[in-house]
């Protein structure tokens, strides 16, 4: 989990065969103007996850913290999963 201004961020990953097949967000910043933030940038973020196979991803305009809380959650995912 990575804490970020606006709250934390926790990403699950599902790996098969040394891939990322899912990605999501269980945890992401709420309440508020985050909402809208978190509705419209974390399926961005889970889908960029999932396509790069890794945490060198892009973080979505305007969601500057929770991308950010995100790639920091996704490596830590990944490294816990040895990856």
């Amino acid at each position: 989990m990575a804490q970020t201004q606006y709250g934390p961020v926790q990403v699950r990953i599902t790996v098969a065969g040394g891939k990322i097949t899912k990605a999501e967000a269980v945890q992401a910043p709420k309440g508020g103007r985050s909402d809208q933030i978190t509705s419209s940038s974390v399926p961005r973020l889970n889908q960029a996850a999932v396509a790069a196979g890794n945490a060198q991803i892009d973080a979505v305009s305007g969601a500057t913290y929770t991308s950010a809380g995100y790639k920091q959650s996704l490596q830590s995912a990944l490294d816990q999963a040895g990856g």
